[in-house]
């Protein structure tokens, strides 16, 4: 006696389902938050880095004289 063994009947439609879940559940940026990557890796200065900055500038124009 010869047993065929049938698996789980999916419907091409279920097939494709969960691959488009996985990515619902990731956050989109809304358009009027999204800014680009060197924007977001952009270094903000310290207090006394800009003072530094200022004082060169000043020393710099005080040697042209």
């Amino acid at each position: 006696m010869k047993r065929i063994t049938v698996g789980a009947t999916i419907t091409p439609e279920y097939h494709k389902w969960p691959s488009k879940r996985i990515n619902d559940n990731i956050p989109r940026p809304r358009e009027e938050c999204v800014r680009s990557i060197e924007e977001h890796l952009r270094v903000v200065p310290s207090e006394l880095e800009i003072i530094k900055q200022d004082f060169e500038k000043k020393v710099r124009s005080w040697e042209k004289r």
